[in-house]
């Protein structure tokens, strides 16, 4: 069975009637709500009827629908910002690196390769700026909060694993509120940077290396999994998991996902597991 799941301002079942197999249910008055629906096609006219309206609209299974995995990605997704553009900001190079950055999320380069390039550029730069890019520019994106208190309270294992920095995904995963992450080492001479990062490196394979461990170790079937991303590391990850979720990403990305969150924030990643308002712990 499936449902249209339907977020954003505005959100009404009368919008799309006639194209429902029974009554909507609402998760959130006026913002977000359910409406059974027999397939595919059902999510393409809802799409054409609200083409111009900020909705989030998505089929989504009923079946084992509220997730018992989540793995997610840091920068973009998680976060408000790419750290690695943050740190060149600090070292005057934010352009340069910030243009290789939007490449690799796109799936233009090859993300092991524009990862080395772009840490070697940082040679040299002062190992304080990283504790000033973390508390000047990174913020936790709206409802991260909210997702990762509801799903633990539910009994799900939540994974922060980022192509970005251990430096950053310690702290992210700890105010965030997840149970583990993953992220590259930057290496350094105890003053700056080397301009180098510890192999292997973490990219595509190894998020969906760390989403498949996970769902092993649990005992868990993939249908039982969520995984979010924005770039084109996440690929692989977001199409192994029962939901993945393209969180405002890159069109590469978008296109590939089961799920698309283009207009709402990370609480959207609950409505689309079917909780509703009073189910969701308030905690951003």
């Amino acid at each position: 069975m499936f449902v249209l799941n339907v977020i954003g301002k505005g959100a009404d079942p009368k919008l799309f009637s006639g194209l429902g197999s029974g009554d909507a249910r609402i998760l959130s008055a006026g913002h977000a709500f359910d409406l059974p629906v027999v397939g595919i096609a059902a999510l393409i006219a809802a799409r054409d009827i609200a083409a111009d309206l900020p909705l989030d609209i998505n089929l989504v299974k009923t079946d084992q629908r509220r997730k018992m995995l989540l793995v997610a990605d840091m920068d973009s997704t998680i976060i408000n910002v790419e750290c690695l553009d943050e740190l060149a900001d600090m070292a005057g190079l934010k352009p340069q690196i910030a243009a290789i950055t939007e490449r690799a999320m796109r799936g233009e380069l090859e993300f092991e390769g524009a990862l080395k390039e772009r840490v070697g550029m940082l040679k040299g730069l002062k190992l304080d700026a990283l504790e000033r890019t973390y508390v000047e520019r990174v913020r936790l994106n709206p409802g991260a909060r909210s997702l990762l208190a509801t799903m633990r309270a539910n009994g799900a294992h939540t994974m922060l694993v980022s192509g970005g920095f251990g430096y950053f995904t310690k702290r992210v995963a700890e105010a965030a509120g997840f149970h583990v992450e993953r992220g590259n080492i930057l290496l350094d001479d105890g003053v700056a940077l080397t301009g180098e990062v510890a192999l292997p490196i973490l990219g595509r394979e190894a998020k969906l290396a760390a989403l498949e461990e996970a769902a092993a170790s649990l005992k868990l079937d993939y249908a039982q999994t969520l995984a979010v991303g924005d770039g084109a590391n996440d690929l692989a990850m977001i199409g192994r998991a029962g939901l993945g979720v393209a969180y405002h990403a890159k069109p590469v990305v978008a296109q590939a996902a089961g799920a698309a969150v283009n207009h709402n924030d990370l609480t959207a990643l609950l409505y689309l597991q079917g909780y509703s308002d009073t189910e969701i712990v308030s905690a951003d």
